[in-house]
């Protein structure tokens, strides 16, 4: 006789304030919503959605991603946000542009890419 572990059925919690966390690099744009305490209730990035090799770095990939993603957040019943973001990628506008448009109230931007106060030397300068 074989013994199972019980599992809870995950159920959909009802938030009403959340954070979401765009992440704009020059490859993709990873975005991510998040309760108060930073618990992950659902994630996007152009890769997800279908864009493949130089163009999910692209503004309109992050912008399907955030209209996506922004969807999903509604179903947990998501009204208000804070935006983080960071970093340099092409995605930053295009995101927070569509979730303020998908009617998810945009309280705060913010941007908290990291800034060396002169710690690591830098990679040599690009050649193209």
């Amino acid at each position: 006789m074989t013994t199972r572990k019980k599992t809870r059925k995950k159920t959909r919690q009802n938030v009403v304030y959340g954070r979401i966390y765009v992440q704009s690099t020059f490859n993709n744009t990873l975005i991510t919503v998040t309760d108060r305490s930073g618990n992950v209730l659902a994630w996007n990035s152009g890769g997800t959605e279908d864009f493949k090799g130089s163009k999910k770095s692209t503004a309109f990939a992050a912008q399907q991603a955030a209209t996506k993603l922004a969807q999903r957040a509604g179903d947990f019943g998501i009204q208000e946000v804070e935006v983080f973001v960071k970093g340099p990628g092409a995605g930053r506008d295009s995101a927070i542009r569509s979730i303020s448009n998908s009617g998810i109230k945009v309280k705060s931007i913010r941007d908290v890419t990291p800034v060396p106060h002169n710690g690591c030397r830098p990679p040599k300068r690009r050649r193209v």
